[in-house]
């Protein structure tokens, strides 16, 4: 039996910044988060293309996500540790597509990767992340 995609529920409550920069959550499991984000001059450096931090922030919301759907009620994570490789730059007008699977699942850290792809299906960056999981006292 599949599992339930979370997609709509993360869309409507998703963080703001998530929400202002327009990232569309197509497919949420415990197993894996998928997204779209057009690229729009907003998100841009120059020469109109996808600035790195865009990207960065794309990566981060997915692993944040993917943390969210695996603890416990009642916990938080956050983001300790995030590290990047830029392969090819996305243009302007394309839409960026990330996939986001875990690495490690712990009960106190988690690491989730994410590949960030252009709209020819070529690899644009690989983000993994480190996210700490932070349980309420006496939990």
């Amino acid at each position: 039996m599949m599992e339930d995609n979370l997609a709509d529920a993360i869309n409507e409550n998703n963080a703001p910044f998530a929400k202002w920069m327009g990232v569309q959550m197509t497919l949420v499991t415990k197993d894996r988060v998928e997204a779209e984000l057009t690229v729009t001059k907003d998100h841009c450096t120059i020469p109109d293309i996808m600035h790195g931090g865009a990207i960065m922030a794309l990566a981060d919301n997915l692993g944040g996500v993917g943390a969210v759907v695996n603890m416990p009620p009642g916990a938080t994570t956050t983001t300790i540790e995030s590290k990047t490789n830029f392969l090819r730059a996305i243009p302007i007008g394309q839409t960026a597509k990330a996939v986001t699977s875990p690495v490690n699942r712990g009960r106190t850290l988690q690491v989730w990767k994410t590949e960030v792809f252009r709209e020819d299906g070529k690899l644009a960056s690989v983000v993994t992340q480190t996210q700490l999981i932070r349980t309420p006292a006496g939990g």
